[in-house]
């Protein structure tokens, strides 16, 4: 899939909503696709998202549940 055809500003929301997990992530900075996910670089450091996740917060924000955001906080890395 094309960085193009993932909106950003999903993935901005998706960041948002996953500061009340993780308040360290930091802003959006940019992002890269990959065969495995979504790296994004944030202020504070990186992110890896499976692109199912970032579709949903585009079409469908409800559908992600509170246990599918605190984990995808976890993957969260700070910059060294």
């Amino acid at each position: 899939m094309p960085k193009q055809s993932l909106p950003t500003y999903a993935i901005v929301e998706l960041l948002i909503r996953l500061t009340q997990y993780n308040s360290e992530i930091g802003d959006y900075k940019n992002h890269s696709m990959f065969d495995t996910g979504v790296i994004v670089r944030t202020s504070a450091g990186n992110i890896t998202f499976p692109v199912g996740i970032i579709n949903k917060q585009h079409q469908d924000p409800t559908s992600i549940t509170d246990s599918e955001l605190a984990s995808a906080a976890l993957l969260f890395r700070p910059a060294r």
